[in-house]
């Protein structure tokens, strides 16, 4: 995924981007690799992981919308910033907040994505005029009444995973028919709020186009849909609309994000825990 970065790599993806060259990433593979279609689906998920290496860091604005089961809409305005990551040992740095409405104005969350360490997360909310830390035991909520969790915004990295290549198929998504890799994927880090994840994954540009989660009790969860796909430079690919389905209380979330900016100077100093207060 995903990465729903930010959310995107979304939230994340993403919302939601990756690291340097291809080359420059090169490991070993992982010791949980047993069977041939675990290999090939590491290695599917290692190409889209690596597709869009390089972007340094970057900022964009975003609208949230968020859908009740009767269809009903309140939207939201925010602004994504993420730091890329150094290597696939460590992950992004990311911060979200919120410009609008007035009820929600100011929060903020910063991210720091681990691998098999617990994230940090760092929640700073107005009313209550204060910085609380988000345990580990809690990723799995609803992250600002939405319906993306915490851990939405820093589980795309590509070692929280093992994952296993089930075959290739044929998806549609916002009325465009992909061709996909199909590929599921088990977190292996702990307190998920999946057991299991199904990602397709676009055979043209090796971006994630669907995943499908499934909840504790192995049921599907929700599914989120990443379309309106446009490169930046040379390979850097971001999803445009992020649109994610509750399929248990029939509510869903969709990003929409405009257009990104990238290498706009931003380094470590600016997602330090610090920031949150005064983030605008």
């Amino acid at each position: 995924m995903a990465r729903f970065n930010t959310l995107n790599k979304a939230l994340m993806a993403t919302a939601l981007g990756a690291v340097l060259t291809s080359a420059s990433l090169a490991q070993e593979a992982p010791a949980w690799i047993e069977t041939d279609s675990q290999r090939q689906g590491y290695e599917i998920a290692e190409r889209s992981d690596n597709s869009d290496n390089g972007f340094g860091d970057s900022r964009v604005e975003a609208r949230m919308v968020l859908r009740n089961a009767a269809g009903q809409e309140t939207s939201r305005e925010l602004t994504f910033q993420t730091l890329e990551r150094e290597d696939n040992s460590v992950g992004d740095k990311s911060i979200v907040v919120f410009q609008t409405p007035r009820d929600v104005e100011g929060t903020a969350l910063l991210s720091h994505a681990r691998i098999l360490d617990p994230d940090d997360q760092w929640l700073f909310l107005p009313a209550l005029a204060r910085v609380r830390r988000i345990s580990s035991a809690n990723k799995s909520g609803p992250f600002v009444g939405s319906e993306f969790a915490f851990e939405d915004f820093t589980s795309l990295e590509l070692n929280k995973y093992s994952y296993d290549f089930q075959g290739e198929s044929t998806i549609e998504v916002a009325g465009e028919t992909l061709s996909v890799d199909v590929v599921e994927r088990f977190p292996l880090y702990e307190n998920s709020g999946y057991t299991r994840q199904l990602s397709y994954i676009d055979q043209e540009v090796y971006q994630i186009r669907r995943v499908e989660f499934f909840d504790r009790r192995g049921d599907l969860l929700k599914t989120l849909d990443l379309s309106d796909y446009r490169e930046y430079g040379d390979g850097i690919w971001r999803a445009h609309s992020l649109n994610m389905t509750n399929h248990q209380t029939n509510k869903s979330t969709e990003l929409l994000y405009g257009d990104f900016l990238f290498d706009v100077g931003l380094d470590e100093n600016d997602f330090v825990r610090g920031v949150l207060e005064r983030a605008r």
